[in-house]
């Protein structure tokens, strides 16, 4: 089956959509729960789904690294390997190449690095990250770019700019497996004509989505949010818009509402392993003793096996006794609260009150921000 984007409905700047891949559909505007290593870390598969997840992200650097591409080829592909039926998007390693700026060197022809294991050498170029992908078996691939830090100079950020577009261009004549997508990313920094370059460049190579990358690296809030109201408009229409490595509840709905579709971020898993949950009444902190009481599940309106069985007593005492339960159950809400969060956001769109639930979330969440935490 080839990969298929429609676009169903708008409501302002907020699309409705879906995404048809060989491994099924993604209702959109989606969260991808972070899988880096085959593995979303303390859930099943099967748990995953129940949550509510349609396709995961892992990640090429490390599968690259460990156990290997050939291996996991020899198992059938990623989604044999770990058990996972549902659409995988597999980011490049152009964002792990960003974060290992130390032991890692850019060129022209592609990236040498030191492995973060064990100090080994390894070099891999735009066409090696397709194939790495290709033997993974990911129903979405994303082009090797180069992600400039923050603050950079507009020179450095010109620079990763065009490095990224011929990588790209590079990457557009590689051999894939049948039905697998391949996604452009555009860079730019803050800067809007960078931003405005990137899109043209990226766009006239032709690909089946595209992503906004170089973003939530330190920059503020403020300045990455005027950067996706910019940059999204200008995106080709019919395709799918992801922005990566974007984060908390917060800022993906009014990326949602600045038109973006499709999101990644660690903050519910990783916040999960350290005692941060969300809810609906704002985030809580479940070490807190003000919880070692309380009777009451860790949200009123969520539906998770969490909340459903368990009090935030319960909750507490798991965390604070350091039990591997404590993380499990965490887990569960905070992905179960992010997948809720795009089905809400999905029928808003699609009864035309998108704006008004974005408020009416944000404002439930606000008003007792403090509280709980």
């Amino acid at each position: 089956m080839e990969f298929q984007f429609r676009l169903l409905k708008k409501d302002g700047e907020a699309r409705l959509g879906e995404m048809l891949t060989p491994h099924g559909r993604v209702d959109t505007p989606a969260f991808m729960p972070v899988g880096t290593q085959g593995t979303v870390k303390s859930m099943t598969p099967e748990e995953l789904k129940k949550a509510g997840a349609q396709v995961i992200l892992s990640n090429t650097y490390h599968l690259f690294l460990r156990p290997g591409p050939e291996l996991i080829r020899r198992f059938g592909g990623l989604h044999r390997f770990m058990n996972w039926s549902g659409p995988i998007l597999t980011d490049s390693g152009g964002f792990q190449v960003y974060s290992l700026a130390a032991i890692r060197k850019i060129r022209d022809e592609g990236v040498t690095f030191r492995s973060h294991l064990d100090g080994s050498s390894h070099f891999l170029s735009p066409e090696m990250a397709v194939d790495v992908q290709a033997a993974l078996g990911s129903d979405i691939m994303m082009c090797l770019d180069e992600c400039p830090p923050y603050p950079a100079e507009f020179k450095e950020v010109e620079r990763a700019l065009v490095r990224t577009a011929r990588w790209a261009k590079r990457s557009r004549k590689c051999e894939t497996n049948p039905g697998q997508a391949l996604f452009g990313i555009v860079q730019g920094g803050i800067y809007p004509g960078l931003r405005k370059a990137g899109v043209e460049e990226i766009a006239s190579i032709g690909f089946d989505g595209y992503a906004l990358g170089g973003l939530s690296v330190g920059e503020p809030k403020a300045a990455m949010m005027d950067t996706v109201a910019f940059s999204a408009p200008l995106l080709p229409g019919g395709k799918p818009r992801y922005l990566m490595g974007v984060g908390t509840p917060e800022d993906i709905l009014e990326a949602v509402s600045l038109g973006m579709d499709i999101f990644d971020c660690v903050i519910p898993t990783r916040s999960a392993r350290h005692g941060l949950l969300f809810t609906n009444d704002g985030n809580v902190v479940i070490k807190n003793a003000r919880f070692r009481d309380d009777e009451s599940p860790l949200d009123r309106f969520c539906d998770c096996y969490t909340c459903r069985n368990f009090s935030r007593a319960y909750l507490r005492h798991l965390f604070v006794a350091r039990e591997i339960l404590a993380i499990i159950l965490n887990t569960i809400h905070n992905i179960r609260f992010y997948m809720r969060l795009m089905e809400r956001a999905r029928l808003a769109i699609t009864e035309g009150t998108y704006n008004e639930f974005r408020r009416a979330f944000e404002v439930s969440r606000s008003e007792t921000r403090g509280g709980n935490e």
